[in-house]
């Protein structure tokens, strides 16, 4: 009986009114709490945790739920309709037309136009005439529009905009497919959504502790902060308050300890500054043209998708962009330029470059470093980035990335791929590494590093590659560069033995010391 006394005494009112509410014949998940209870989801999830610590409840089972909720883009393909049909539209009103004209009769980016333009030309519905403008070729619309547009009104129809996988037929899972991103919302009408229902029964010492509960007295509405508005009204002299053990010793806490990841952010960098390489570093706000364009990513293109960037509110747009450098990148990627290439023959766009976004990739750092950069010379930075991504063991939506570039003469792959086994094995502590062909718009050949995690079990570490002549020879640059982008974050998982890129940035002091003591 002495335990049960010491164990109702260390229940929270969220675990007690779980208690006097429910017997060992109910299936209790989150949801029925919320609904019954009126708690807010995380208290469910909070009391379950705790009355399975205490051996009073055991989970059930549990079921695997996929959503798909519509995005603020989504209710905008909404009013206006989407990029595809607004392009078919406009062509059969307009005739013929070059793919910057769409954009700007329709005021889209360029980069949606040339994405909508590649799939409906794939599906026979536009094609591209003898003089480079897009023309509608009298085809049937692809009944998967139709499909997408019956999605997002059906969306639109229900409670928070959320359609169940389950909800759907086989032809407009196939459909959505299309139209969603599980990491990254960026212009997608859909993001998906991956829920569990957990279902707990009440178990153990279940009928003692409600015995035991109701002999003393305890509600589960007792008072366990006194709040200033209880104070000036005088409710606090109705109620009764929970009891409280001040004999507990306060948390040990270790001021002045320098955390585990920052202390493998400095080796890294004395890594590398004793191999000859000056560190470089940039803004975390940057242009598109920074950002992607001086790198050959074409701005129509859905290659520009790979990065779903956070835009800037205020200002919107940068006032300027250097010369001669502007000049040079408009010239490669209308014509080619000097870089000996044909380029991708569109009209660049001054207004999109120049626009502000929070820094997606590392190699940014490297486009800005070129054109100042010394022949033979070494350079690397650690550079903060940001996604708009779902966040996962492996994946965060701001990240750390280690940029380097080496340039010279005698510069090739095999000194790239030096540097690339260096990373994963002397850095990351890696037994196992394999080099994977990769594609990055701005690198020919593209290279990706893997390496396998005991738990996590193979992933990408970074990419690499030699820069393409379309992005060294605008800078003024006429040498071979070798270039990378490694995850530093998924380096430390290894470094570390850590097995979720969270861990990084806990602040839990005990397990920062846990893993400064491995470190």
């Amino acid at each position: 009986m002495t335990d049960i006394k010491n164990l109702i005494k260390n229940l929270h009112p969220l675990e007690t009114k779980v208690l006097l509410n429910y017997s060992l014949k109910d299936i209790l998940t989150s949801d029925r709490l919320v609904k019954e209870l009126g708690y807010k989801e995380g208290h469910a999830n909070q009391a379950f945790s705790w009355l399975t610590g205490k051996n009073l409840i055991s989970e059930e089972s549990r079921t695997p739920h996929v959503y798909y909720e519509l995005t603020d883009f989504g209710k905008v393909v909404a009013k206006n309709g989407s990029a595809e049909e607004r392009i078919i539209v406009y062509l059969k009103e307009n005739g013929p037309k070059l793919l910057p004209e769409i954009a700007a009769g329709l005021a889209l980016e360029n980069k949606d136009i040339g994405s909508a333009f590649g799939a409906l030309s794939k599906e026979g519905v536009l094609k591209m005439n003898a003089e480079k403008k897009a023309e509608y070729t009298g085809a049937p619309i692809p009944r998967r529009i139709e499909i997408s547009k019956g999605l997002i009104q059906k969306a639109l129809s229900v409670e928070n905009n959320q359609l169940e996988s389950t909800s759907l037929s086989k032809e407009e899972l196939d459909v959505m497919s299309g139209l969603t991103k599980k990491r990254g919302v960026s212009e997608t009408p859909f993001r998906t959504i991956e829920r569990e229902t957990v279902a707990y029964k009440l178990s153990g010492m279940f009928d003692q502790v409600v015995d035991a509960l109701k002999k003393a007295g305890i509600t589960g509405e007792e008072i366990g902060e006194i709040t200033p508005s209880m104070l000036s009204s005088g409710d606090w002299k109705k109620g009764t308050f929970r009891g409280y053990n001040i004999s507990i010793p306060p948390a040990r806490i270790i001021p002045g300890r320098t955390n585990p990841y920052v202390q493998f952010l400095e080796s890294v960098k004395d890594k590398l500054c004793s191999l000859g390489f000056e560190e470089f570093d940039g803004p975390l706000v940057e242009t598109e043209f920074w950002n992607g364009d001086a790198l050959f990513m074409p701005q129509f293109h859905a290659a520009r998708d790979i990065h779903d960037v956070y835009r800037i509110k205020t200002p919107t747009h940068a006032k300027s962009i250097e010369e001669p450098y502007l000049s040079n990148v408009r010239e490669v990627h209308q014509n080619g330029g000097n870089s000996g290439s044909r380029g991708w023959n569109y009209q660049f766009d001054n207004e999109f470059t120049r626009r502000l976004i929070m820094r997606s990739q590392g190699t940014v750092l490297s486009a800005h470093q070129l054109h100042t950069a010394k022949i033979p010379g070494k350079y690397f930075g650690i550079a903060r980035c940001f996604r708009y991504d779902k966040v996962d063991a492996t994946h965060l939506s701001d990240f750390y990335q280690t940029e380097g570039i080496v340039l010279g003469e005698n510069v090739n792959l095999r000194t790239l791929l030096g540097f690339l086994r260096m990373f994963a094995v002397e850095i990351a502590g890696a037994t196992e590494v394999k080099y994977v062909p990769g594609y990055f718009p701005f690198t020919e050949p593209s290279i990706e590093v893997h390496i396998k995690h005991p738990k996590l079990g193979w992933f990408e570490l970074g990419g690499s590659g030699i820069f393409r002549p379309e992005v060294t020879k605008a800078m003024g640059i006429d040498v071979p560069v070798a270039a990378w982008g490694i995850g530093i974050d998924r380096m430390a998982l290894m470094a570390l033995g850590l097995n979720d890129l969270r861990e990084l940035f806990c602040e839990d002091i005990e397990r920062v010391r846990l893993r400064k003591a491995k470190f």
